[in-house]
């Protein structure tokens, strides 16, 4: 193949993209962290998928103009640290074959260095080891091997990018010691490896195509192309006799993840409880049903609620007059009732539904920043892994005022929002935010997905974890008692308040108890919130 025009462009897009949507999990999986957020595989996936949507309906037959439409839906659609680097380097692509129809392969091998020369622009402080690590070296050596190639072809510089990207993503453990202890590659290489993969496929001859329903693939591929709507499915059983002899809650996680996403799965003691979005509940509902009796169900209609909610937006922008423009505004990041409720309490404007497994893309903050109408915009992330996608969605919007605050937990972002005081200056407010974020430890209690050895500790899958700050700190079959460890690991003598909020897994007596124990043993105040959020047992605060 000696170029590539806007239909062969088109083919290795969706190649890639299809390649990438049939091996997500396997990526997700890589994540150094045992907890329930692997979502490296998920967040590429989404990412490139729509983008490649977008590029897909571009009528236009040139690269160029195929990669601008391809650079923009990838900016929008951005979701997580991943995804958003992801659309760097395909910015930085674009940049590379501006005003090009077509494009030979030295061409190519230029605009894949242009593109991880963006890349790391992107990112503050670049981790080497990663996904940027994966690209650079790629690209380099392969410029390197088209500039002394007479008349290279744009396949042979493809074939010579998965070949170095492979041979540079084996070697990212020797550069990140993390990924050396856990035994595995990373992530976010593997993805980008996945999607190269699938273009050279498609340059081959062959475009990869999306793997049939049922397969493992099935789950995202409804994310992506409904990726709001389906059902949200609630159950929780009791299991029967049978059902504590055979139930696993790996087993029905990875059987909900062939019909649907979202998923937490918990199991105490004969009880479990289980979260799913699926466009099939009633398979759902079947391979609960199987372990035992239904204590209590909830199925929803989320494309009804999305039809519903955009009609209402609808009639209330035709209706309701604009409202004044005012001074401040708050957007935060938060995942459960109760958690948006604390948050609104204490001022915040807006608040987007996400979190850890579900991180919001740079279009869901463009709309909060477009919905708030503030001179001054405040944005919350509470999650490292939404940081990027935060700051993405600032630099779109040129044109307004707005300040990341880059709070990586959600009690950074409640101290953030209580320093806040809108009869102060910007400037007043952004220096206390930002030095609020630095006086609160954080403390989280989640459950293992797999058995692996992080920092010499043995942890096995279905234990419970607490994690400070980063740090896996205790691993334990019982949550409660996981939890007394974390919280003896927090509080010290300086400490005044703990900030306990509780999710939805854990009952008020649970949540009571344990601030009792922080009572009797600690002269700290203690406030008890329930949060209702997935995923995390307990988050905890102390300041």
């Amino acid at each position: 193949m000696e170029t590539i025009n806007g239909s062969l462009f088109k083919d290795m897009l969706a190649s890639g993209a299809n390649l990438l949507s049939n091996k997500f999990s396997e990526i997700d999986a890589l994540n150094v962290f045992p907890v329930p957020d692997g979502d490296t595989g998920t967040n590429m996936s989404l990412t490139f998928n729509a983008g490649v949507q977008d590029a897909l309906a571009c009528p236009s037959d040139d690269v160029c103009e195929i990669a601008k439409v391809l650079s923009k839906g990838l900016l929008m659609g951005a979701r997580g640290n991943s995804g958003v680097i992801t659309s760097q380097i395909f910015r930085g692509l674009y940049q590379g074959v501006e005003g090009m129809k077509e494009i030979n392969g030295f061409q190519l091998a230029n605009a894949l260095v242009q593109g991880s020369r963006v890349a790391y622009k992107a990112v503050m402080r670049p981790v080497e080891g990663t996904i940027l690590t994966v690209v650079r070296e790629a690209a380099d050596y392969t410029y390197a091997y088209a500039t002394s190639t007479q008349d290279v072809t744009v396949t042979q510089v493809m074939e010579k990018m998965v070949e170095e990207s492979k041979e540079s993503l084996i070697r990212t453990p020797e550069l990140l010691p993390v990924l050396k202890e856990v035994g595995v590659v990373d992530s976010g290489g593997a993805g980008l490896v996945t999607i190269f993969e699938g273009f050279l496929s498609a340059m081959k001859g062959t475009v990869i195509q999306k793997e049939e329903a049922g397969e493992a693939s099935e789950g995202v591929q409804a994310s992506m192309e409904s990726e709001e709507f389906g059902y949200c499915t609630e159950f929780i059983i009791r299991l029967s006799e049978r059902g504590m002899k055979n139930f696993r809650e790996d087993s029905l996680r990875d059987s909900l993840a062939s019909i649907g996403n979202s998923i937490v799965c918990v199991q105490d003691d004969d009880i479990v409880k289980v979260h799913v979005h699926t466009l099939t509940p009633g398979d759902a509902l079947n391979m609960g049903q199987r372990y035992g009796e239904f204590v209590k169900l909830k199925v929803e209609n989320m494309q009804e609620q999305h039809e519903n909610i955009m009609m209402n937006a609808a009639v209330e922008k035709e209706e309701a007059p604009q409202q004044p423009k005012s001074k401040y505004a708050i957007i935060t990041v938060a995942a459960g009732d109760g958690l948006k409720d604390m948050f609104t309490e204490l001022r915040a404007d807006y608040v987007i539904s996400g979190g850890q497994t579900m991180n919001p893309s740079t279009e869901d903050f463009v709309q909060a920043i477009d919905k708030v109408n503030a001179e001054h915009i405040f944005i919350l992330p509470n999650n490292s892994n939404i940081v990027l996608a935060a700051q993405q969605a600032a630099s779109v919007c040129e044109d307004q005022h707005v300040e990341v605050i880059p709070t990586k937990t959600i009690p950074q972002g409640l101290s953030a929002c209580i320093m806040f005081n809108p009869e102060v200056d910007f400037d007043m407010n952004l220096s206390e935010m930002s030095d609020a974020i630095a006086l609160v430890k954080t403390g989280q209690v989640t459950y293992a997905i797999k058995d692996t050895t992080f920092e010499g500790m043995e942890i096995r899958e279905g234990d419970y974890m607490g994690i400070l700050e980063k740090d896996i700190i205790v691993s334990n079959p019982d949550k409660l008692d996981t939890t007394r460890h974390l919280i003896d690991a927090m509080v010290d003598e300086e400490s005044e308040i703990v900030t306990l909020i509780y999710g939805e897994d854990i009952t008020e007596e649970e949540a009571q108890g344990i601030a009792s124990y922080i009572e009797d043993k600690y002269d700290v105040e203690v406030e008890v919130n329930s949060g209702n959020q997935p995923v995390y047992s307990f988050i905890l605060g102390v300041e």
